[in-house]
Protein backbone atom coordinates (compact mmCIF):
# COMPACT_ATOMS: atom_id res chain seq x y z
CA UNK A 1 0.00 0.00 0.00
CA UNK A 2 2.68 2.51 0.83
CA UNK A 3 4.67 1.73 -2.50
CA UNK A 4 1.14 2.12 -4.56
CA UNK A 5 0.96 5.38 -2.14
CA UNK A 6 4.45 6.59 -3.41
CA UNK A 7 4.15 5.90 -7.11
CA UNK A 8 0.82 7.89 -7.14
CA UNK A 9 2.16 10.35 -5.50
CA UNK A 10 5.24 10.50 -7.99
CA UNK A 11 2.74 10.26 -10.81
CA UNK A 12 1.00 13.50 -9.74
CA UNK A 13 3.85 15.49 -9.37
CA UNK A 14 5.85 14.38 -12.44
CA UNK A 15 4.09 16.93 -14.65
CA UNK A 16 5.61 19.85 -12.80
CA UNK A 17 8.94 18.17 -12.60
CA UNK A 18 8.67 18.46 -16.39
CA UNK A 19 9.32 22.04 -17.43
CA UNK A 20 8.50 22.89 -20.68
CA UNK A 21 11.58 22.98 -23.01
CA UNK A 22 12.45 24.09 -25.98
CA UNK A 23 11.94 20.66 -27.91
CA UNK A 24 8.76 20.42 -26.57
CA UNK A 25 7.81 24.00 -28.19
CA UNK A 26 9.40 23.35 -31.51
CA UNK A 27 7.43 19.75 -31.79
CA UNK A 28 4.28 21.65 -30.64
CA UNK A 29 4.30 24.33 -33.35
CA UNK A 30 5.65 21.86 -35.79
CA UNK A 31 2.78 19.80 -35.56
CA UNK A 32 -0.16 21.69 -37.89
CA UNK A 33 0.35 21.30 -41.64
CA UNK A 34 -1.00 24.01 -42.65
CA UNK A 35 -2.47 27.38 -40.24
CA UNK A 36 -4.52 30.36 -41.94
CA UNK A 37 -5.02 33.39 -39.84
CA UNK A 38 -4.88 37.15 -39.59
CA UNK A 39 -2.37 39.69 -38.77
CA UNK A 40 -1.98 42.75 -37.50
CA UNK A 41 1.57 44.69 -37.41
CA UNK A 42 2.38 47.72 -35.90
CA UNK A 43 5.65 49.55 -36.71
CA UNK A 44 6.86 51.84 -33.61
CA UNK A 45 8.86 54.10 -35.09
CA UNK A 46 10.67 57.33 -32.73
CA UNK A 47 9.94 59.79 -35.24
CA UNK A 48 6.26 59.15 -35.58
CA UNK A 49 3.65 59.66 -32.35
CA UNK A 50 1.60 56.57 -33.94
CA UNK A 51 2.59 53.36 -35.17
CA UNK A 52 2.06 52.51 -39.11
CA UNK A 53 -0.42 49.68 -39.00
CA UNK A 54 -0.63 47.03 -41.83
CA UNK A 55 -3.13 44.17 -41.50
CA UNK A 56 -3.83 41.23 -43.83
CA UNK A 57 -4.09 37.43 -43.50
CA UNK A 58 -1.37 34.45 -43.74
CA UNK A 59 -1.22 30.92 -44.89
CA UNK A 60 1.73 28.78 -43.13
CA UNK A 61 2.18 25.29 -44.84
CA UNK A 62 4.40 22.66 -43.67
CA UNK A 63 6.92 21.88 -45.94
CA UNK A 64 5.76 25.06 -48.45
CA UNK A 65 6.03 28.20 -46.64
CA UNK A 66 4.58 31.50 -45.61
CA UNK A 67 2.08 33.17 -47.99
CA UNK A 68 1.82 37.28 -46.55
CA UNK A 69 -1.18 38.46 -48.05
CA UNK A 70 -0.89 42.20 -47.14
CA UNK A 71 -4.32 43.98 -46.86
CA UNK A 72 -3.96 47.21 -45.90
CA UNK A 73 -2.96 50.32 -46.12
CA UNK A 74 -2.17 48.60 -49.63
CA UNK A 75 -2.23 45.08 -50.97
CA UNK A 76 0.77 42.85 -51.63
CA UNK A 77 1.74 39.46 -51.60
CA UNK A 78 4.55 38.11 -50.54
CA UNK A 79 5.55 34.10 -50.63
CA UNK A 80 8.52 33.30 -47.94
CA UNK A 81 10.25 30.06 -48.50
CA UNK A 82 13.47 27.75 -47.69
CA UNK A 83 13.88 29.74 -51.50
CA UNK A 84 13.89 33.44 -50.68
CA UNK A 85 11.08 35.75 -50.58
CA UNK A 86 9.21 36.41 -53.37
CA UNK A 87 6.41 39.29 -54.47
CA UNK A 88 3.20 38.65 -56.47
CA UNK A 89 3.70 40.68 -59.77
CA UNK A 90 0.62 40.41 -61.56
CA UNK A 91 -0.44 36.75 -61.80
CA UNK A 92 3.92 35.87 -61.53
CA UNK A 93 6.18 35.90 -58.30
CA UNK A 94 9.02 37.68 -58.55
CA UNK A 95 11.97 36.66 -56.39
CA UNK A 96 13.62 39.69 -54.30
CA UNK A 97 17.04 40.02 -53.53
CA UNK A 98 18.23 38.00 -50.48
CA UNK A 99 20.68 40.27 -48.95
CA UNK A 100 18.66 42.49 -47.43
CA UNK A 101 17.99 42.83 -43.52
CA UNK A 102 14.11 42.46 -44.63
CA UNK A 103 15.54 39.09 -46.12
CA UNK A 104 16.71 38.27 -43.09
CA UNK A 105 14.21 39.30 -41.00
CA UNK A 106 11.64 36.71 -43.26
CA UNK A 107 14.00 33.99 -42.44
CA UNK A 108 13.49 34.42 -39.04
CA UNK A 109 10.44 34.77 -39.06
CA UNK A 110 9.56 32.04 -40.85
CA UNK A 111 11.84 29.55 -38.43
CA UNK A 112 9.96 31.09 -35.70
CA UNK A 113 6.60 30.36 -36.42
CA UNK A 114 7.39 26.95 -37.93
CA UNK A 115 8.93 26.17 -34.26
CA UNK A 116 12.65 25.46 -35.85
CA UNK A 117 14.33 25.98 -32.55
CA UNK A 118 17.97 24.46 -33.92
CA UNK A 119 17.87 27.03 -36.45
CA UNK A 120 17.15 30.18 -34.25
CA UNK A 121 19.76 28.43 -32.19
CA UNK A 122 22.26 29.20 -34.30
CA UNK A 123 21.70 32.88 -34.80
CA UNK A 124 19.81 33.46 -30.76
CA UNK A 125 20.32 32.50 -27.11
CA UNK A 126 17.02 31.50 -26.45
CA UNK A 127 15.32 31.70 -23.36
CA UNK A 128 12.26 29.71 -22.73
CA UNK A 129 9.54 30.10 -20.07
CA UNK A 130 5.94 29.20 -19.09
CA UNK A 131 3.91 25.51 -20.21
CA UNK A 132 2.07 24.27 -23.18
CA UNK A 133 -0.64 26.49 -23.44
CA UNK A 134 0.97 30.02 -22.36
CA UNK A 135 4.91 30.16 -22.87
CA UNK A 136 7.43 33.24 -24.09
CA UNK A 137 10.03 32.88 -25.98
CA UNK A 138 12.98 35.57 -25.74
CA UNK A 139 16.09 35.49 -28.38
CA UNK A 140 18.92 37.22 -27.98
CA UNK A 141 21.14 37.92 -30.51
CA UNK A 142 24.44 36.16 -30.88
CA UNK A 143 25.94 37.51 -33.96
CA UNK A 144 27.30 41.18 -34.24
CA UNK A 145 25.32 41.50 -37.67
CA UNK A 146 22.17 40.80 -35.82
CA UNK A 147 23.29 42.83 -32.66
CA UNK A 148 23.44 45.64 -35.03
CA UNK A 149 19.59 45.27 -36.00
CA UNK A 150 18.03 43.81 -32.90
CA UNK A 151 18.56 44.30 -29.00
CA UNK A 152 15.66 41.43 -27.89
CA UNK A 153 12.94 39.67 -29.60
CA UNK A 154 10.14 37.80 -27.69
CA UNK A 155 7.34 35.40 -28.61
CA UNK A 156 4.36 34.54 -26.87
CA UNK A 157 2.23 32.26 -27.76
CA UNK A 158 -0.07 28.85 -26.82
CA UNK A 159 -0.66 26.07 -29.47
CA UNK A 160 0.12 28.33 -31.83
CA UNK A 161 2.50 31.83 -31.80
CA UNK A 162 0.26 34.56 -31.17
CA UNK A 163 2.36 37.70 -30.92
CA UNK A 164 6.24 38.59 -32.12
CA UNK A 165 7.59 41.85 -30.66
CA UNK A 166 11.36 42.63 -32.68
CA UNK A 167 12.49 45.62 -30.23
CA UNK A 168 15.60 47.10 -32.91
CA UNK A 169 18.41 48.58 -31.47
CA UNK A 170 17.97 52.11 -32.62
CA UNK A 171 14.58 52.17 -30.76
CA UNK A 172 11.94 51.58 -32.97
CA UNK A 173 9.75 47.84 -32.76
CA UNK A 174 7.46 45.92 -34.40
CA UNK A 175 4.69 43.95 -32.75
CA UNK A 176 2.82 41.52 -34.87
CA UNK A 177 -0.39 39.79 -33.71
CA UNK A 178 -1.49 36.83 -34.78
CA UNK A 179 -5.69 36.42 -34.77
CA UNK A 180 -8.44 33.78 -35.56
CA UNK A 181 -5.74 31.29 -36.34
CA UNK A 182 -7.17 27.71 -37.65
CA UNK A 183 -5.37 24.57 -38.40
CA UNK A 184 -8.64 23.14 -39.15
CA UNK A 185 -8.19 23.93 -42.81
CA UNK A 186 -6.45 22.52 -45.73
CA UNK A 187 -5.07 24.34 -48.48
CA UNK A 188 -7.25 25.33 -51.07
CA UNK A 189 -6.20 24.81 -54.84
CA UNK A 190 -5.24 28.80 -54.92
CA UNK A 191 -2.97 28.31 -52.27
CA UNK A 192 -1.30 24.75 -53.69
CA UNK A 193 -1.11 26.84 -56.93
CA UNK A 194 1.00 29.66 -54.80
CA UNK A 195 3.31 27.48 -53.57
CA UNK A 196 3.75 25.42 -56.90
CA UNK A 197 4.88 28.36 -58.91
Amino acid sequence: MKRLFTWLLLCSLSPLAQAFDLQQLSDQLARPDVIHGQFIQEKHLRALPQPLTSKGRFVLAKNHGLLWLLQTPLQQDYRITAQGIARRDGNAWQMLPNKSAGAEQNRLFLAVLQGDSSGLQRDFELNLSGEPQQWTLTLTPRSVLLKQVFNQININGDELVQRIELLETQGDSTVLRMQDTTSAQPLSEAEQHDFAE
